[in-house]
């Protein structure tokens, strides 16, 4: 099993609907794309204000191995979403890992 974990800062003029409509669009991928077992995202609501650094959104993937994790970085239903929300981006964090 393979891990993705997506952490985005979104500018301070995204509405809470624009941050909605990622949220769905990244659960759309869940059936859609292959290898993907799980996936979870949402928007930020930690109590820990001091540690949120200004993330709003977090995505969580588990795929079936490393290869269906490079795959869906260029499935064009990824690259769509990267291509609507990139533009409200300030900063990214990823995070891959492999587990048993």
């Amino acid at each position: 099993m393979y891990e993705h974990i997506v952490l985005l800062k979104l500018g301070p003029n995204v509405t809470i609907d624009e941050q909605e409509e990622a949220v769905k669009h990244a659960y759309a991928f869940k059936d859609t794309i292959p290898g993907i077992v799980d996936l979870s995202a949402g928007i930020n609501v930690s109590e820990e204000v001091e540690h949120k650094q200004g993330y709003t959104l977090g995505i969580r993937v588990t795929f079936s191995n490393r290869q269906a994790c490079r795959d869906y970085i260029q499935h064009p239903l990824h690259q769509n979403l990267l291509q609507r929300i990139g533009p409200l981006v300030e900063g990214i964090v990823v995070m891959d890992y492999p587990f048993a």
